[in-house]
């Protein structure tokens, strides 16, 4: 299994090379991945994931670069299908687009989206997404994208419940957040998943803190390994562990 890590919020507003910088350090440690995550109207700021992802793009060369997860129902499939081509421009074969239907009524409401219909949105939205991503086209709009990134990136389903099977039949892969759920839940739900056909799959959103034990930590990972998790992404959270010690918990 790999380690891949979830941006945290950025901690000094006040310096603008924080997010290249810590794409630059995850990657010199040999860390797998670098994900965002998408929070608007929530008490804090967060940086928007596809400008993250762009900064991150221009500053490395190995590492994948993904959305764990970008709410799809919050845009309309061709403007978000244009954003994606310009942003698969930059990062080339390593980038993952995550996505979900939301979970939280303070995105949906700065957006002027129904946070009611969000799910029923997903699906619509999502066979259109596709059909854009494969094509460049829908009805009598072109997006003209470079022939090369026709097809689009791989798509993963970031979902609980029946959104685990639509993930295996569906997607490239499947996105588990660890925010709110215990470790046996998440491999029960993993174990669903690969009988429904499912092939890659991802733990994401492992909050390390000040109260994070390494030996505790060691052992959760190592349990999602066993179980045929790709990859596990942990999230930095202030007086947490350093990462130069928890890439070697794998070791």
């Amino acid at each position: 299994m790999k380690l891949g890590v979830l941006l945290a919020p950025v901690n000094d507003p006040n310096d603008p090379k924080w997010i290249a910088e810590q794409a630059i350090a995850f990657e010199a440690l040999g860390y797998h991945s670098l994900w965002t995550a998408q929070a608007m109207g929530r008490g804090f700021m967060m940086t928007d994931p596809l400008l993250t992802l762009a900064t991150a793009a221009a500053v490395t060369r190995t590492i994948r670069l993904g959305t764990a997860v970008l709410q799809l129902p919050l845009y309309t499939p061709l403007e978000l299908a244009h954003r994606i081509f310009s942003l698969q421009q930059l990062c080339g074969p390593r980038l993952i687009l995550g996505l979900g239907a939301g979970s939280t009524a303070a995105d949906f409401k700065i957006s002027g989206r129904s946070f009611e219909t969000r799910f029923s949105d997903f699906r619509s939205q999502f066979k259109q997404l596709k059909s854009v991503l494969e094509t460049g086209q829908a009805g009598d709009s072109d997006l003209s994208p470079w022939p090369d990134l026709l097809g689009g990136p791989a798509l993963y389903f970031g979902s609980w419940g029946n959104g685990v099977e639509m993930a295996a039949r569906h997607f490239d892969g499947w996105i588990a957040s660890a925010h709110y759920r215990r470790t046996e839940e998440i491999l029960t739900a993993h174990a669903r998943y690969r009988a429904f056909g499912g092939e890659k799959a991802v733990v994401s959103t492992l909050q390390l803190t000040q109260e994070t034990d390494l030996g505790a930590l060691r052992a959760q990972l190592w349990s999602f390994s066993e179980a045929g998790f790709d990859e596990t992404a942990v999230m930095f959270l202030p007086g947490g562990p350093k990462p130069e010690d928890v890439i070697r918990l794998l070791n």
